[in-house]
């Protein structure tokens, strides 16, 4: 084989090949994949939450960014405080946007 020819091969060859690794060698190998794909140290906060801007946040999930109690929360609401954006059911969805400016409120008192 010449050396200076480059070989390709396509995302399904190398799922194929990965899937016949170990599961120590698949191991190794997505540590080498996450150590070397992701070097870059300085994500600005759009590269890493923007896809949140729009997203709906469940109670739980609500409760857990604003590091209280899913009671706490629930009295949040009750008190008018804190206001879901889209009720399905008996599940509160609540917006990241209002989330983040509740957080910040929250934590000036």
């Amino acid at each position: 084989m010449n050396p200076n020819m480059t070989q390709s091969i396509t995302a399904e060859d190398l799922f194929a090949q990965v899937q016949k690794m170990s599961a120590k060698e698949r191991i190794k190998f997505f540590s080498l994949v996450a150590i070397n794909a992701f070097k870059e140290t300085d994500y600005t906060h759009d590269q890493v939450f923007g896809h949140l801007k729009t997203a709906a946040f469940s109670a739980e999930e609500a409760a857990e960014y604003l590091e209280i109690s899913i009671p706490t929360l629930r009295r949040y609401v009750q008190s008018g405080r804190l206001k879901p954006s889209n009720t399905i059911g008996r599940s509160q969805l609540f917006s990241s946007a209002e989330l983040k400016l509740f957080k910040l409120k929250i934590s000036k008192e």
